[in-house]
């Protein structure tokens, strides 16, 4: 996959230029150099269209030849989509602006064309759980229209919608024709947040940031603009009532006849067909082919029990996904969209390490960072911060309130799972299985020592007790599993089975060596093993000898030395 792994790092630098760009024209525009900025942006954004056009079909050379990495691949399509549908968007942009776009009508079925090309979105939708319905009437009419264009206004009506509207919200497209049949209306409704009065007087202004903040959505600011010069470049109108946590709806009126365009806008040869609908957006089920949820707030199936366990935290699900994946060829895997989420997670499952996001909704990675380093329980995981900010003060900030290390994005995984796996052995060394050094009264015990003598002698407390499991040990403790494991596993890289065994272990081995007549049955019952041949293979793996032979050669020494 090292091609993959090339062309994932292609759209990474494209995006960064196309970020880097747009934060440049936001900077530093002004009345007498806007059009030069605009000119320079335009070139910028049409030369990147062309590396965007080869990786694509890079990826579908990959396809061809590697077709068991179909998510991997659906991933790539899928973003490589959403740059080149932002280029566009900003090339349209400014031809509407220097008044270079035009329009260019073919005649097919109006409405099974709107139809068609809403259902190619529905997926949007159905990703953040929001109900989506689409009614046309009549069903069937035909009409000239440029179905380029059009496509447009549909999906950046949609698309605003899905981003206003919360998870369980609903979303309707409704399609009809005025009283002479000569334009469409084409109404798009949701329930979400509303738009507030002074945001409304600059609603189709270009880079106007609209709710991307307050909502925690992406946005250009682009998309409503562009549509508003698209409806009025066909003649038409565009409308938008809304009402604050009630919902909004836009109604674009457009003219569907021959005679309402101009000659050279009329394409009379070519039909346009409707087995060829663009598709907006890269169907979500090629991602997430049983369940499209089945990443937020859940885990990997697990590879193995003593692999450790990792709390990925973030909110792009594809790069969740993506960072799922890789890494859970290594460790077990949780994942959480938001801070709030991933708290659920710390409270209830065992963990060794937590990487998050810094920027999401609910609650950012440093609120995160901040709750687990306040609380006992929690404060001894590792945390690596994940963001786009790259700046000292940032990454002072984050380390500051207790971030244990800091990967500015872009990163590549190998160097996160290097990361990981250096705070995962730091860890492992800070203390070593209790009992092994004696403390005097003027040595001062710092709190993990302290635990660990303390469940060191729980652990002896119970030892001849066979029913003494993890569940027992953490009720002993005080603690939930989770928290004791999590605590074992940073101080001595064990989880709470391997730490009980290893006890009884070393126990066995002392008992043996002070006591030499002990059959293997009676030392097996000693340190709370049901059974003796069970027993007996422990112990073989942990000393690379049997019980029996042990216990043997230590009465052959003491013969000798008789």
């Amino acid at each position: 996959m090292n091609i993959a792994y090339q062309i994932a790092l292609g759209i990474a630098i494209i995006a960064i230029l196309i970020i880097h760009g747009r934060m440049t024209y936001k900077q530093t525009v002004g009345r007498r150099n806007r059009k030069q900025m605009e000119d320079v942006f335009t070139n910028i954004s049409h030369e990147l269209l062309t590396p965007l056009t080869v990786i694509s079909a890079s990826v579908e050379h990959l396809r061809e030849q590697e077709p068991d990495h179909a998510s991997d691949y659906a991933l790539m399509q899928l973003n490589i989509e959403r740059m080149v549908r932002l280029l566009q968007q900003i090339l349209e942009t400014s031809k509407s602006h220097s008044g270079e776009l035009k329009l260019l009508v073919s005649q097919g079925d109006v409405m099974q064309y709107i139809r068609q090309t809403a259902l190619c979105i529905e997926p949007l939708m159905h990703k953040h759980g929001q109900t989506f319905s689409i009614e046309t009437k009549p069903n069937s009419m035909m009409g000239w229209i440029d179905t380029d264009k059009l496509d447009k206004i549909i999906y950046n009506l949609l698309s605003n919608a899905a981003k206003y509207t919360k998870a369980d919200g609903n979303i309707s497209l409704r399609v009809m024709t005025n009283k002479l049949y000569d334009h469409i209306i084409i109404q798009v409704k949701d329930d979400g947040i509303g738009i507030s009065a002074h945001k409304m007087k600059n609603l189709y202004q270009r880079f106007h940031d609209g709710e991307y903040r307050r909502m925690q959505v992406k946005g250009n600011g682009l998309g409503l603009a562009l549509t508003h010069d698209l409806v009025m470049l066909h003649g038409g109108t565009i409308d938008c009532e809304s009402e604050e946590n009630k919902g909004t709806t836009f109604t674009v009126t457009i003219p569907i006849t021959k005679e309402a365009f101009l000659p050279e806008q009329v394409d009379e040869n070519n039909a346009f067909d409707l087995s060829k609908i663009e598709s907006n957006i890269i169907d979500m089920k090629a991602l997430y082919p049983e369940d499209d949820k089945q990443l937020l707030s859940t885990a990997i199936p697990t590879i193995n029990e003593n692999a450790y366990r990792i709390l990925l935290v973030e909110d792009n699900e594809e790069l969740l996904m993506l960072m799922s994946t890789l890494l859970s060829k290594r460790y077990n895997i949780y994942t959480a969209p938001n801070g709030k989420e991933a708290l659920k997670i710390i409270q209830s499952k065992r963990l060794d390490l937590i990487v998050s996001d810094v920027m999401m909704p609910e609650m950012d990675g440093n609120e995160l960072t901040r709750e687990i380093k306040s609380k006992p329980e929690w404060n001894h995981l590792p945390i690596i911060l994940l963001t786009a900010k790259t700046s000292e003060e940032d990454r002072k900030a984050s380390l500051t309130i207790g971030a244990d290390d800091y990967i500015a994005k872009p990163f590549r995984l190998g160097d996160l799972e290097l990361r990981i796996d250096n705070l995962i052995s730091n860890r492992k060394r800070i203390l070593e299985a209790a009992g092994k050094e004696t403390t005097t009264e003027e040595q001062v015990l710092t709190a993990d020592e302290e635990f660990m003598q303390r469940a060191h002698k729980c652990v002896l407390d119970h030892l001849d007790d066979s029913d003494f499991d993890r569940e027992a040990f953490a009720k002993a403790m005080g603690a939930s599993s989770s928290t004791l494991y999590n605590k074992l596993r940073v101080l001595t890289g064990m989880n709470i089975t391997s730490y009980i065994r290893d006890i009884r272990m070393k126990e066995a081995k002392r008992l043996a060596e002070t006591q030499s007549n002990l059959r293997v049955s009676d030392l097996a019952y000693r340190v709370g093993f049901k059974d003796p041949k069970y027993f007996a293979t422990c112990f073989k793996k942990e000393f690379g000898i049997q019980p029996s032979e042990f216990i043997e050669s230590l009465n052959n020494d003491t013969s000798t030395d008789l």
